[in-house]
Parts: C-alpha cells; structure tokens; sequence
C-alpha cells in the first residue's frame, strides 16, 4: 500500500458508500477492500457468514445485508470510512439515511444483469442527495458477463455519461485482469496470489486499448473546457489531464467513472480504491452544511460543533448513536445540544466503528463519521450541536411504511416487555412504526414489506426472548377523492355557559394530483387570518380517517370559499374544530376512491418457466409491462398489487422446481377495483 501526505488532513478523508441492488456484490467489494487495505487478514465470504459488515446472526443466516454497517479504513495516506449499505427494497430507509451523511459512493452492478430494479432505486437516491458516483461492474468472471452491455443499461436506465477507464483482460473465467486506459497499462492477478502484477499492454489488446483511450478523450473533452482546449491543441490529452477532468466531472455529476473487476476473486480492487480517492471527494470538496434556517458552517475543526445523527443502535454495551461529524470538533465528556429534543446531552466516549467492534477515540473532527455513547433522547436524524451556537440540519426523509401485522406476546405477563421491545425497535429504525388499533385494541407493527417485518420480528424474538403470535400481514390503503363538492356549508356553535363557540365555513373538495393541497378565496375579511390557518389545521386532522374504512386521506384540494365569525365567541379552536368536521361531511359527500400499494415486480425465470408464472401474475392481478430473454432466462416486469404478493416468494419456487427469483420495488398507490363508492 502506497503512502502519501495531504496539507490538509481533511483533504485525505472520503465518507463513501457502496450502492447495489441484491446479489451484485457489495458486502464482497466491502469484504476485498478491507483486506487489500490491511484492515483484516482473512477475507470474508457471504456464503460462509464470515463477513465483517453482514455480523447480524439474521444477515448471516438470509445471506443479505440488512443493516448500513460502518467501517474505517486507510489506502494510499487518506482516510476511507465507508458505508456498506442494504440492496433489499424493504431497507431503502437504511440506504437514505446513509446517503444523507455522505460525500461520495461506489455503485455496484452486476457484469450479467447490468442495471437492475433498485440499482435504480438506489442511484436515484443518491441523485436527490446530490452524491457523486463511480460505477463498478462487478463478477465479470460469470458466463455471460459482458462489460459493454453493462455500460450501455447504464447509460440507457440511469442517463450518465459512462466513462469507461478499463478494458478486461480475458472473458468470463479467463478474466485474468484490467487495462488501464489512462496509463496504457495492464494490471493482472494470478489465482494463486492476491498481488497485482503491473505490465505492458499485451499484443492482442493493445489495437483495442488505444480505440478506447480515443473515444475517453473525446467524452472527456466533450463535457470538460479544460481538456477540451488540451484536445485541441495536441490532439490528444494526458493521464494528468484526464484524471483531473474525470474527477471534476464526477463532482458535477455530468459523468460517471466506470471499472471493473470479479470481487469474490480479487481482481479490480486496488484500481477501485486508487479511483475513489482520486475521484471522489473529501469533506473539503462538499458546500458548507446549511441549516433550516439557511445557516452556514464550514468543514472546519476550529468552527462550532454541529454533527448529524443518523443511525441509532441499542446494543448490549449502550446506546450506540452514529453521527457524521459536519463541523468543529467534540471530545469525549463534552456537553452538546439536541437541537430538535431541545436538551443538552452528554458524549461519554467516542468510537471509530468497523462493524461490530469499535476502537475508542478522543476526539472526532470535522468530515468523521463516528459512533458515541450516552445521548439518551438522540435519533435518527437529530441535529447535535455545540450549545452557544445552535443549528438545526434537515433530517433524513423516511418513507411511510406499507404494511403492517399485529404482534402480541403469547404470555399476558410478556406483554409490557413486548411494548418496550418495540419501542426499542421503532427508535432505532424510523421507518417502523408501531400503533394500537382504536378498534381492535390490538398492537399493529407496520413497515416497507414483508420481509421488513419478518426481520424485526425475529429481533425481537431473539434478543429479548419473547414468544409473539403475528397475524397475517395488511397493507396499508389510502382514500382520495374521486369526484368533489361545492359550497358544502359547515357551522360549528357550542354554548354552555360561560365564551362559547362559534365558527362557520364553506368549503369546495376536488382531486388534487398532489398530497393534500388548501387554499382560501375567502373576500372582504369574513374569516380572518388567523381563522383561515385555522381551517387548514382542522382539515389536515380530518385526513386521518377517511369515510370510506378509517384509512388516511390523499389526493384532494381544500378550497375555503366563504364564512363568517361571532364577535366574542370564535375563536383558532372553533375554526380548527369547523375544519375538521366540515371536511368529514364534505368526504361523506364526495365519490371517494379506495387506494392501494403497488409494487413494480420483475421476476426471472427459464424460459420453459415464463408460460406459468405470466398466469399466475395475471391471477394476482399483476398487468404485465415488459419482457425480455437473457441467455437461458427470461425477465417479466409487471405491476401487481402489494396486498397479492404475500406469499408469492414460495409460490414462484414451486412453479419454477426452485429456479425462479423476483424483486419488487414500490411505485406508488393505484385504485382498487370495484371500491369506488358513491355518497
């Protein structure tokens, strides 16, 4: 491992993550880096349950990365901490909540399969964060890898340019090796060692490596001023150059740095890691964090405190807290300030995390990610900041879940150490919720899917040794408006000795292609200000419970047309009270529309296979939107209703003798059939 020095310390750090869809090889491109750089002497498999970030007994058991896992490393003098993130639909919180605190990522795709459903979920989010990518075309070993097609679905579903840096050096098990295009140079490992050899270009390549060096110049050029005014002037550009370019293009987004390589055979590692520190940037290269209120703070030891908690673990030893450390500096013992619990906590110690084992610490500094212990009220997404200088940082967005199941301990006398369970769980994954129904009386675990739940379930299960009985999963529906009202006429009046109240409202109700949407055309001040919040507060309490089943209410347009107040008994309460009752008559009024969940599944099965599971997709009433042949396989693609695919895992096994397999991704909510309903 080669060494370096930086001016500036900071200038050596990268906070990354590895981005996948399921299979592709992110805990094994995690596993390899930890060994190139010395970080562990053994290498991890997943198929083993020796890996270092999947340390859950359930991760190791379902051979899937569950849970964002942490870790530090070092290569060539900079500072790697890296974020090993889950590829599983059911977790793309635990993906957001990374995403928020990093600077840079590598995206993994699979040399076979190219771009895949949450590949594209994934790059996506990390688009909306603004967080600078390179790609790696893993498993390039496998019959019927093929680099070029990866790269064009990557440029064809995700909409980068490519910048292709290597060429393969062999083809599915003679892959032996990489040319790389900015030196004109072939790396190559031997199978009975873990060392790069360094060499020329062999013979048979070298016609093939110089066509590409030319087409990376003129992509480069094409989007770069400064290389293209080298390209003009010489015709060609220097490994300088485009290295510099490559790496400003990656900070913009305008390009995408692509390599290759077989992880699980250790090839490709070292050029990956010399890429995301040449590439990616460091907390340096990052704007200022800016908070709610459009304060600034540098990245900058000696500014005030400000860091942002992400991720929440309760383990046997504490509360472990991860937090990405923004600006100034903390130290062990010292005093912060939740500024969203408005209280002052205090860190007890400070750990570097790799995985499940930490290293202490003194102190963290601006652009650490770091684990403390001993805040008490800290979660996900609160803003931790020095006391005489408080700042509030937006948290991490979390998805509203889809499902739910009803838990209850088998024994009665369990059941309040089942309630602290479960709070437990919800405070350290926010895309759980946990509620009582009104009606039932039962306690009702909701998250992003089936396998969501299953997986907290079991947590729960094995560590705080309760037995639980779980009703059979629901999903979660919503209510719109499928057709308004106009001018419906709401008075609220309540006297009973002493102020009473007064308020009265006319309101309008319409679909609305957005959530929820108010707005007043009240005139000549017959509802004042204040009043006409008011309303607006009352009709957003009235969206709770729709006429239709008690499920939310989305979709709609709220229009306050007229009313009129009482000089000395309305009031905001009465008005809030008016909105709120008066929007429930208006929904009773309405046609309203039954929502439920869908999900875009794609399912790949043999070819001799598609004929049954295309009938029963349909019997699910899944509306099938594509289908493709890969080699052997075929790829369905189709819409199915979330609420028909419990279950469907076990159903595709036995039509498909075991080989076929699926994802699902959620798209959004679509109208149930035969429910509209008329008031």
């Amino acid at each position: 491992m080669r060494t370096t020095t930086n001016p500036n310390p900071l200038a050596a750090v990268r906070n990354l993550g590895i981005l996948a869809h399921v299979d592709a090889g992110k805990t094994t491109v995690t596993e390899r880096i930890l060994f190139a750089t010395g970080t562990t002497h053994k290498r991890g498999e997943v198929h083993d349950g020796t890996t270092v970030t999947d340390f859950d007994p359930q991760e190791r058991d379902r051979g899937i990365t569950i849970f964002a896992a942490a870790v530090s490393c070092a290569w060539d003098g900079h500072r790697l901490n890296l974020i090993d993130t889950p590829g599983h639909v059911d977790f793309a919180d635990e993906v957001e909540r990374s995403l928020r605190v990093l600077d840079g990522a590598v995206a993994v795709f699979d040399a076979v399969a190219g771009v895949e459903p949450q590949s594209e979920s994934v790059w996506r989010q990390a688009d909306r964060h603004g967080v600078p990518r390179i790609a790696f075309v893993n498993k390039l070993d496998r019959a019927g890898a093929d680099l070029d097609a990866a790269v064009e679905s990557i440029r064809s579903r995700l909409h980068p340019a490519p910048l292709v840096v290597q060429l393969p050096i062999g083809s599915e098990d003679g892959f032996t090796g990489v040319v790389d295009l900015l030196r004109m140079r072939a790396l190559t490992w031997a199978d009975d060692t873990t060392a790069v050899d360094e060499g020329p270009v062999p013979d048979g390549l070298r016609e093939e490596a110089l066509r590409r060096r030319r087409l990376l110049e003129e992509a480069v050029a094409e989007r770069h001023p400064a290389a293209l005014e080298e390209f003009c002037d010489r015709e060609t550009l220097s490994a300088g150059t485009l290295t510099a370019a490559l790496r400003d293009l990656t900070h913009s987004g305008d390009g995408v740095v692509v390599l290759c390589g077989s992880a699980y055979r250790n090839r490709g590692v070292e050029p990956l890691l010399d890429a995301v520190v040449a590439y990616l940037p460091s907390p340096l290269d990052v704007p200022a964090v800016r908070g709610e209120h459009g304060e600034e703070r540098p990245c900058d030891p000696a500014a005030p405190f400000v860091a942002l908690a992400f991720k929440v673990n309760a383990t046997p030893t504490g509360r472990l807290t991860y937090v990405r450390v923004y600006s100034g500096t903390i130290e062990k013992g010292a005093t912060v300030w939740d500024a969203r619990a408005r209280r002052s906590e205090r860190i007890g110690r400070i750990l570097r995390v790799q995985a499940d084992r930490h290293a202490p610490l003194e102190r963290a500094v601006a652009g650490d990610i770091v684990a403390v212990v001993g805040l008490k009220s800290a979660r996900a997404g609160s803003t931790l900041c020095a006391p005489d200088a408080p700042l509030v940082l937006e948290p991490p967005g979390v998805a509203e879940p889809v499902v739910s199941v009803a838990v209850e301990a088998e024994r009665s006398v369990d059941t309040d150490r089942l309630a602290s369970a479960l709070a437990r769980l919800a405070d350290e994954d926010p895309s759980l919720v946990v509620r009582t129904d009104a009606e039932t009386g039962q306690t009702l675990l909701s998250g992003m899917g089936e396998l969501h739940l299953e997986v907290a379930v079991e947590k729960v299960r094995r560590e705080h040794g309760l037995t639980l009985n779980v009703g059979r999963p629901r999903v979660s529906y919503r209510e719109t408006v499928g057709r308004g009202v106009s001018g419906l006429v709401f008075r609220h009046v309540k006297q009973d000795g002493g102020a009473g109240q007064f308020a009265h409202v006319v309101l309008d109700v319409e679909p609305s292609a957005e959530g929820f949407e108010f707005r007043s055309a009240v005139v000549g001040g017959r509802v004042p200000q204040e009043y006409v919040r008011a309303v607006e507060a009352g009709c957003r309490d009235a969206l709770a419970e729709g006429p239709l089943g008690g499920h939310p209410v989305t979709g709609l347009r709220v229009t306050l047309t007229d009313g009129s107040t009482h000089v000395k008994d309305s009031s905001d309460t009465a008005f809030r009270t008016a909105g709120r009752f008066g929007l429930r008559e208006a929904l009773r009024a309405c046609a309203m529309v039954l929502l439920e969940p869908v999900v875009e599944v794609t399912v790949t099965v043999p070819e001799d296979a598609v004929g049954a599971v295309l009938g029963d997709l349909a019997a699910r009433r899944g509306r099938v939107s594509g289908s493709l042949t890969r080699g052997a396989s075929a790829i369905v693609t189709a819409t199915v209703p979330l609420a028909e695919l419990f279950g469907y895992a076990t159903r595709l096994r036995s039509r498909t003798q075991g080989r076929g397999t699926f994802t699902a991704r959620p798209t959004g909510y679509a109208a149930a059939p035969a429910v509209t309903t008329a008031r």
